[in-house]
């Protein structure tokens, strides 16, 4: 593997507890994930946008200083950057307000040229949103012609389900170019209105054989054409659950840069990636781990 390719949106993520501010960070599904990599030494880049305020400083600084280049960040001066407030209720369960314009995002600064071994993570409405599916779509493609290594997060929000009669086709094209998708039962019933996994693998394999499915604090499924793995959860306490599934992503994507391909390391290590996230307030891995990771590197 050489590096990690990130495509998707990016925020200004403020978490509220109490209905109180307790921090603002960048983030954004794909960014959380690209920022915990870089910081463990994973040559990452991130493909986005933001505008040319202060917030957009703030978030390609953040990029840099976490060791992700900022290179195929696109500026707009003339845009102002998304925000999202997450509040966390009792169980520290995050319920989001977002604050931007999907129709005025696009993409026209430098892209980078995917090569073989690269890995690309890519997902949410960013990699399925019409007003720039004609740059994502021709990258994408590009890449897996390439011979990259294509992971899709769907993470599909219930508030664009009046646009699923657009967006399918997209969501279908994702599925068709990727190496893995990953979903949770969630995203599948907004999706296809579908609860069971059989039944939700059933209709991802006529498009990508390998699906990861989460559900919550239920068991981790891992459907293959070999048959499906399952794998449990470990009860924790948590402080926030923002940033769970993005870093999820990021731990199963670490273990191939590891060179460890056993699917129950790859789950092991994306599980303790997500409870590490959980058990503080941000929405990356916390500085001991790591520490911990590039000691045993």
């Amino acid at each position: 593997m050489k590096r990690v390719v990130g495509i998707g949106e990016t925020v200004l993520d403020i978490l509220f507890k109490n209905d109180q501010p307790m921090k603002a960070v960048p983030g954004g599904s794909t960014f959380n994930s690209i920022v915990s990599l870089g910081r463990t030494g994973v040559d990452c880049a991130m493909v986005t946008e933001v505008g040319g305020d202060h917030v957009g400083d703030i978030i390609c600084n953040f990029l840099v200083d976490n060791g992700v280049s900022a290179e195929y960040v696109c500026r707009h001066e003339k845009n102002k950057s998304h925000v999202t407030l997450a509040f966390l209720d009792e169980n520290n369960d995050a319920q989001y307000q977002f604050y931007k314009d999907h129709a005025s995002v696009w993409l026209d600064g430098k892209l980078p040229e995917i090569g073989k071994d690269d890995v690309v993570l890519f997902g949410s409405y960013f990699a399925i949103n019409p007003a720039i599916r004609p740059v994502v779509g021709d990258l994408l493609r590009g890449a897996c012609n390439a011979g990259a290594w294509l992971y899709y997060d769907v993470n599909f929000r219930k508030n664009h389900i009046a646009e699923l009669p657009e967006v399918m086709p997209n969501i279908e094209e994702n599925m068709r170019l990727a190496d893995v998708v990953r979903g949770s039962m969630e995203d599948f019933g907004y999706l296809f209105s579908l609860n069971d996994g059989d039944a939700i693998y059933d209709r991802v394999s006529r498009l990508c054989s390998t699906l990861i499915l989460t559900d919550g604090a239920k068991s981790i499924r891992v459907y293959t054409p070999d048959g499906c793995e399952t794998y449990p959860v470990q009860a924790i306490e948590t402080v926030s659950t923002v940033g769970a599934g993005d870093n999820f992503n990021a731990g199963y994507i670490y273990t191939m840069f590891q060179g460890k391909d056993e699917q129950a390391q790859r789950i092991e290590m994306a599980q303790r990636w997500s409870q590490d996230v959980c058990q503080q307030i941000g929405n990356n891995i916390s500085d001991e781990l790591v520490a911990e990771l590039k000691a045993k590197s």
